[in-house]
């Protein structure tokens, strides 16, 4: 009985195991076709992604004048009055080159200080308010009358800006102008004249150095 029933199952199990082998591969197939196979577990791990540093930034700071600046002035510019004229430095106090250089500009009186000692320099300055002047060094310091207390004066050297400013405003006669030099302080003082020879009165500013920098 036993052996009858084991002949009739023997034949069936080879078909049975080669549908079983042929639906197995198939279905494999499909996981691993839709990506549903698990892979296998790795232990490398991926480093973790830093933003650069950002570049330093250097702030760019004022240059420094050097100790061998030049002493003698170019220019001058009066903030308030939105002017900048021309300044010349004679070598000579003779009246009449001095009057001569007046014409081209404002002049650095010679026995002056200058921008790089201590103590006073002294600018002189064309003033007229006539209606029609044709050489407009004429009214060069023009309205310095007018400047205020704190007011900005720059002066520039050929490598520095020197920035004054202004401590007083007076009018005084022309025989009680006496601008001292040297002291212990950098100072500037304005001076507005017709003519050496004149006896007008003058108006005159004084000013002190608050900064100055390298051009």
């Amino acid at each position: 009985m036993f052996s009858k029933l084991l002949n009739e199952i023997l034949p069936r199990s080879g078909a049975f195991l080669a549908v079983f082998f042929v639906v197995m591969t198939l279905g494999y197939s499909f996981l691993y076709f839709v990506d549903f196979v698990p892979e296998p577990v790795t232990n490398t791990v991926k480093p973790i992604e830093t933003a650069s540093p950002s570049p330093e930034v250097i702030e760019e700071q004022p240059a420094i004048p050097s100790e061998n600046a030049d002493p003698l002035p170019v220019s001058i510019t009066i903030d308030a009055l939105d002017r900048t004229v021309v300044v010349l430095n004679p070598t000579s106090n003779v009246i009449s080159e001095l009057d001569n250089a007046l014409l081209k500009g404002v002049i650095r009186h010679p026995d002056s200080d200058d921008l790089t000692s201590t103590g006073n320099i002294l600018i002189l300055g064309h003033s007229s308010y006539l209606k029609n002047v044709f050489n407009k060094n004429f009214q060069a310091f023009n309205g310095i009358q007018n400047l205020n207390w704190g007011d900005t004066i720059r002066v520039k050297s050929g490598d520095t800006e020197y920035i004054y400013k202004v401590d007083r405003v007076y009018k005084a006669e022309a025989s009680e102008v006496n601008v001292k030099t040297g002291g212990d302080e950098h100072k500037l003082t304005l001076v507005t004249c017709n003519s050496f020879g004149a006896k007008e009165d003058r108006f005159i500013v004084e000013a002190t150095l608050s900064s100055k920098k390298a051009l």
